[in-house]
């Protein structure tokens, strides 16, 4: 059985979806990640051993990889490709509550920015490392997170920002966010943004990369 959840992992980490998909070239014509789990699953491994032993040790490693630079976004993008292929077959369990998952990840970008694409990957990061994610999506009002964090009280909020602009709408949001839930874990995330930033503004943790985030978040809620 720990074969076969190698197997799985392997596929997550190299980014290989299924049978059919051609990437990477050196597995072209095996099975990817989509059938792995289906017949994990068919053979009656729990969904939290292929979660814990198999998609988040594959994000694990791809993120790592990203971290020290040896990878790049598109390697990562076709990791949480294969990891969501895996997870269509897992989420019915955690929906009915047969799972569980680590906790709840609300992330959005910002008010007044529309850049997306660093805010997917650290989505598709968090739901690889066991978390249940809420996306608010871009151009997210401070109420809107708000309204999140009382909708879902034990959540970790992520927030992403790419403009320079826009930063002090993010100082706004923690703000708004700590006024109304002092225990909330915020982090923030984004090409503009230094420790020294999220330090001022009150966040509770800052990383360059979605690695970062889900290591600071897996430890604070464990």
């Amino acid at each position: 059985m720990s074969e076969l959840l190698e197997q799985i992992a392997t596929c997550i980490e190299r980014g290989k979806v299924n049978a059919n998909s051609p990437y990477p070239p050196d597995m072209k014509g095996q099975e990817g990640a989509d059938e792995l789990v289906k017949k994990a699953v068919d053979e009656g491994v729990a969904p939290e051993d292929i979660l814990n032993e198999a998609l988040i040790k594959g994000m694990g490693a791809i993120g790592k990889k990203f971290s020290a630079n040896q990878v790049f976004v598109p390697d990562v993008l076709m990791a949480a490709k294969s990891m969501q292929a895996a997870m269509a077959h897992l989420r019915p369990f955690f929906e009915s509550g047969q799972a569980k998952h680590k906790g709840t990840f609300v992330i959005g970008t910002v008010q007044g920015d529309l850049h997306d694409i660093g805010k997917n990957l650290v989505a598709m990061v968090m739901e690889g490392g066991g978390f249940k994610v809420v996306d608010l999506g871009v151009d997210v009002a401070p109420e809107k997170f708000v309204e999140a964090v009382k909708a879902n009280p034990d959540a970790c909020v992520g927030l992403s920002a790419l403009l320079t602009t826009t930063m002090v709408n993010m100082e706004k949001t923690v703000a708004q966010i700590k006024e109304t839930s002092p225990d909330t874990k915020v982090v923030v995330g984004g090409a503009p943004l230094t420790q020294e930033f999220a330090d001022k503004i009150g966040a509770d943790s800052y990383s360059p990369d979605p690695q970062g985030a889900l290591d600071y978040l897996t430890s604070a809620v464990s």
